[in-house]
């Protein structure tokens, strides 16, 4: 076995026996990104002084008999609208182009903490806006298993490099589906946790009040491993929670309750997706499971419904990038002569941000502006209520199932290109993960079965604070894909 295959719990083993120094581990990865970055462009930045450095560090500290930190050498990959201090931070934008983080993210403060060893940064679509990681201003990635494909987006360099063996963990942000739909596209596993989970701080904000981020790896182990690191309570973000202990999270098939929401099987999903996540649907039956169909009846208007509140918010939080303060700014660029501040304002916007932001940022402020805001947003805030209520019914009625699950994607990753000039086929691609972000719920991306070289994901939807408890019933159906 390859060294880029090996997870996180096969790596510290060796490293613990001394069958593996973190130099070598290190050094075997940056030569992979070398090797397969230029073609797959899953990275935007790569910080290899750094990266030696620490790892010659690491090994001084495991040869010395110290406590050894749970993520000890690890090299990892963060996506790059996470503040890492002292690497560039661009959100995949023209704007921040010579953006250079000022302090570290939070999780990222706990992930060098916990022993990682960050490789670099991640492409995504621009700040974070896209299903498929196309909208980067740097180019877009591609999908490890067919260079022809995306990578889903917008945390499609994490997933790729995690899936082409360029990192043995990252992290990604998930506003509508930014970690669940990469991870089904590039055959990974990754969580979108709990909102407040995981702290926000060092985040680029997108749309507030859905932004999570969450981790994705090689197995579920190894994702709850990192999910693990990064949770918790932060004093700088507001938002974020004291994860409540679990009494139990063991699960036995037979105890398990699985609903499938019938709203999810409907007409628009490739039949061989469909077929594949039936086929594990029926794994977990034929092992105990109970089978359950339920109801959203209000799962219909998920997608209309985030796509204004997610624009809204994100034209609030985008509003600070005016080519004044930092970030782009085209009247110090040459060729203008005009310096009025609303010439200045207008051009480094409109060269600084590429389409689809600009597109994101118009439709918001038309839904917050006087005289549409109860119309649009205020309408779309009640609908995101009932969203959630069907959600907190499904699982809290009499006979409540444990975990809900459907596809991550209702059709396999699509060829570079073909969807990028048509943004309604585009937001299609989220219509089966946006309504949990609307809900604030916890879910697992899982990798279960194949239609030739292209992964499919099945998604494991939980209770509030429950990430233990999905990662459980996905191991269930990891641990018999890999004895069979």
């Amino acid at each position: 076995m390859e060294l880029n295959d090996l997870t996180i719990v096969q790596i510290t083993e060796k490293i613990n026996k001394k069958e593996l120094s973190v130099l070598e581990l290190c050094q075997e990865y940056l030569r992979r990104i070398e090797e397969k970055n230029g073609e797959i462009s899953a990275f935007l930045s790569v910080d290899e002084e750094s990266v030696l450095s620490k790892a010659k560090e690491m090994d001084e500290v495991i040869s010395s008999g110290q406590n050894i930190p749970v993520l000890a050498g690890l090299p990892c990959a963060i996506k790059d609208n996470i503040m890492v201090e002292g690497l560039p931070c661009t959100a995949g934008s023209k704007i921040l182009e010579n953006y250079e983080a000022p302090y570290d993210a939070t999780v990222v403060e706990k992930i060098k903490k916990g022993g990682g060893i960050i490789l670099g940064k991640t492409n995504l679509d621009e700040f974070a806006m896209g299903s498929s990681t196309e909208n980067s201003a740097f180019g877009p990635t591609k999908n490890p298993h067919d260079l022809t494909r995306v990578p889903g987006g917008s945390s499609g360099g994490s997933a790729a490099a995690v899936a082409g063996g360029l990192s043995v963990f990252s992290l990604g942000s998930d506003t509508g589906g930014s970690i669940r739909l990469p991870s089904s596209f590039c055959g990974v596993v990754g969580l979108k946790p709990t909102y407040g989970a995981v702290s926000r701080y060092g985040l680029i904000a997108f749309a507030s009040s859905l932004d999570q981020i969450g981790p994705m790896a090689k197995t579920v182990e190894d994702c709850k491993i990192v999910f693990d690191t990064i949770k918790g309570k932060d004093k700088m973000d507001s938002t974020s929670v004291e994860m409540p202990k679990m009494q139990n999270t063991e699960c036995r098939m037979k105890d398990l309750r699985i609903g499938i929401p019938k709203e999810y099987f409907v007409k628009g999903i490739d039949p061989e997706v469909e077929e594949i996540i039936k086929k594990a649907i029926r794994k977990y039956e034929e092992r105990g499971a109970k089978i359950e169909e339920v109801s959203l009846p209000h799962a219909e208007y998920a997608l209309s419904c985030y796509y204004i509140i997610a624009p809204s918010e994100a034209s609030a939080n985008l509003a600070r990038y005016d080519g004044i303060k930092y970030g782009y700014h085209k009247a110090q660029d040459g060729g203008y002569e005009e310096q009025d501040l609303l010439d200045v304002y207008l051009k480094s916007r409109g060269e600084g941000f590429g389409e689809e932001v600009r597109r994101r940022i118009m439709l918001g402020t038309y839904a917050l502006s006087a005289g549409y805001y109860e119309a649009y947003y205020l309408k779309a805030q009640k609908v995101r209520a009932l969203i959630k209520k069907d959600f907190e019914k499904v699982f809290k009625q009499k006979g409540g199932v444990d975990a809900i699950f459907t596809p991550v994607s209702p059709f396999l990753p699509f060829k570079i290109g073909e969807k990028i000039k048509d943004p309604l086929s585009m937001y299609l691609v989220d219509i089966y993960t946006v309504s949990v972000n609307l809900a604030g719920l916890p879910a697992l991306s899982l990798p279960v079965g194949r239609v030739g070289n292209l992964p499919v994901g099945l998604q494991i939807i939980g209770k509030p604070f429950e990430e233990d408890k999905i990662f459980e019933i996905g191991a269930l159906i990891e641990e018999d894909k890999s004895s069979s």
